[in-house]
C-alpha cells in the first residue's frame, strides 16, 4: 500500500542544511497498522508528510498503491496535532469540510457526515462549535473528518499527545475500533511506546536523526481482547524501548547505522513468537540472548 524506498531528505534554511532522513526503506501493506516511534527530530513527522504527497523527498521514491506518489491523493487522511478545526464552523460543518472541498452532492454529504460523526460518538454536539468541545471531542471531531472521505491509508502525527492518560486509552481504542471496521491502512507516528505497541501490528524504530528505520519488531497480538493487561503486551514494550535504546547508544557510540532493510520481527529484538497450545494467537516471550550478544539500553519514548 505505501512504501518508501531508500527516502532521503534535506531542509534547507538560511542557517544551513538539515539531513532529516537518510536511506529511510519502509513497507505498509494495505489494510496493516504501522507504528513509527523514535527520539524527537529523527524525522517521523518528515516521513508523514512524504506520505502524503506534501514533501518531494530529496533522494529515493514513495510509492502508494504501487504508484509513485507526486502529489497529495483523495483517498490518504492526514490528521496532524493541532487537530487543525476551523473554530468559526460548527462540529457538523467542520466534519463535511474535506466533502465540500470534494464538491460531492449534498445529500451524500450529509449522510457520510451524519454517519461519522456517530461512530466517533458526536452526533449529539452536531450544531456545537469546536470551543465548547473538550480536547478528546476536538480530537474525535479531527478524526470524524478524514474518516468522512473514506479513506484507504490514513497518517497520524501524534494524534492523542495532547490527552490525558484516561481519554487517550478511550481514543486508543476508538482508533482501534474504526481500524477494524473500516479496514485502511495506518500509520501512526507516536513517542509513546505504549501507543505504538497497542496501535501498531508493526513498530518502526527510528534511529535519531538523520533518521532512517533501525529495527522493525512484529506484534502479532495487537487487537488481542485485554490486551494491554497481556505478558505479551509487556514484553513488546521492553522490546521496543530496547531497541530505541540500543539506536540511540550505537549512535552515541560512533557506530552510525546504515541506510536500507531493517532488523526485521522480535526475533532480532529480544522478542518472538510462540503459539499458544489451543492453536489461538501467537503470544510474545523473552528470547534467549547469547553470551556476546550486547544487551540494549533503555531510552524513553
Amino acid at each position: 500500500m505505501l512504501s518508501f524506498e531508500d527516502i532521503k531528505h534535506t531542509y534547507h534554511g538560511s542557517s544551513g542544511d538539515v539531513e532529516a532522513l537518510a536511506g529511510l526503506t519502509l513497507t505498509v501493506e494495505a489494510g496493516e497498522p504501522l507504528a513509527l516511534i523514535g527520539p524527537s527530530g529523527c524525522g517521523k513527522s518528515t516521513a508523514l508528510l512524504l506520505a502524503a504527497g506534501l514533501l518531494v523527498p530529496t533522494g529515493g521514491s514513495v510509492r502508494v498503491a504501487g504508484r509513485p506518489l507526486a502529489k497529495p491523493r483523495f483517498a490518504t487522511g492526514l490528521i496532524l496535532q493541532d487537530f487543525g478545526l476551523l473554530p468559526w464552523k460548527t462540529v457538523f460543518a467542520n466534519a463535511e469540510l474535506g466533502l465540500r472541498i470534494r464538491h460531492l452532492p449534498r445529500a451524500d454529504r450529509e449522510e457520510r457526515t451524519r454517519r461519522t460523526l456517530e461512530q466517533v460518538g458526536l452526533a449529539d454536539f452536531a450544531r456545537n462549535y469546536p470551543g465548547e468541545l473538550s480536547g478528546g471531542m476536538r480530537q474525535r471531531l479531527a478524526l470524524a473528518r478524514v474518516l468522512a472521505l473514506e479513506v484507504d491509508l490514513l497518517l497520524m502525527d501524534e494524534p492523542l499527545s495532547a490527552v490525558d492518560a484516561l481519554l487517550r486509552e478511550g481514543l486508543q481504542d476508538l482508533l482501534l475500533a474504526l481500524w477494524r471496521e473500516r479496514g485502511y491502512a495506518q500509520v501512526l507516528v507516536t513517542h509513546s511506546i505504549e501507543e505504538a505497541v497497542f496501535l501498531g501490528r508493526h513498530i518502526a524504530v527510528m534511529a535519531p536523526r538523520p533518521g532512517l528505520v533501525a529495527a522493525l519488531i512484529d506484534n502479532p497480538n495487537m487487537g488481542v481482547v485485554d490486551y494491554r493487561s497481556t505478558s505479551e503486551f509487556f514484553a513488546t514494550c521492553r522490546a521496543v524501548r530496547e531497541a530505541l535504546g540500543e539506536a540511540e547508544s550505537r549512535v552515541d557510540s560512533g557506530g552510525a547505522l546504515q541506510g536500507g532493510k531493517p532488523p526485521q520481527g522480535g526475533e532480532a529484538l529480544g522478542v518472538q513468537g510462540k503459539p499458544h497450545q489451543d492453536g489461538g494467537a501467537l503470544q510474545a516471550e523473552e528470547a534467549p540472548r547469547s553470551e556476546d550478544e550486547p544487551h540494549a539500553g533503555t531510552s524513553h519514548a
